[in-house]
């Protein structure tokens, strides 16, 4: 399967090299784009538009993926999943440790991107309204009741999602956590996700 893993805040694609290596371990081919700029000056919609252009010329066409997001990342990819409706192939959408609901250390950074994930934003707002997620993409969350940078903690989580708490330490330790990468590995195969071999990978 192809995957598409989507970078947080102040991070580039590097930064989810752990979880890539056990995903391409498992023989599914990893795409982690670094999108710029990384504090999201611009905005959320100005990434998920980078997404956009990455994803048309860097993956096969018209071929399955799923996406896989991390922290900001996953407000990123939820917003190219609803503003890019026309889009089957996508069969998944992991969010782990995402600010979905907002999180108050948004405060700590200015910039049109910090304000868009402060809890109660308008942005926010209309990315969890009813009906807005494309139904038959599954969503499948993931995070730590000892997370410091989404406060409070409940925020990561999406209505109707299936949702698994792990206990790890920090915020980016949930790239290093087993129980994650498993999880996510097991839910590929459940859905019948095949790994592909000899895919493209960074």
């Amino acid at each position: 399967m192809n995957l598409l893993l989507v970078h947080g805040f102040l991070n580039r694609g590097s930064f989810l090299r752990p979880l890539q290596r056990r995903l391409e371990a498992a023989g599914h081919a990893c795409f982690a784009p670094s999108l710029r700029p990384c504090d999201a000056r611009h905005g959320i919609p100005d990434l998920a538009n980078k997404l956009a252009d990455y994803t048309d010329g860097n993956l096969p066409a018209n071929a399955p993926l799923a996406i896989v997001g991390f922290s900001m990342g996953c407000v990123v990819a939820e917003y190219y999943l609803q503003s890019k409706r026309k889009l089957p192939r996508v069969r998944a959408f992991f969010a782990i440790s995402g600010p979905m609901n907002g999180t108050l250390t948004a405060w700590l950074y200015p910039g049109q991107g910090t304000r868009q994930m402060r809890p109660g934003s308008r942005f926010l707002q209309q990315l969890a309204a009813a009906g807005n997620h494309p139904a038959d993409v599954p969503v499948f969350t993931y995070f730590t009741p000892l997370d410091l940078m989404i406060i409070p903690t409940r925020s990561s989580r999406i209505a109707n999602a299936r949702e698994l708490s792990v206990w790890s330490p920090l915020h980016h330790a949930m790239l290093y956590n087993q129980k994650v990468a498993g999880d996510i590995l097991e839910i590929l195969r459940e859905l019948g996700m095949a790994s592909t071999t000899g895919g493209d990978r960074l």
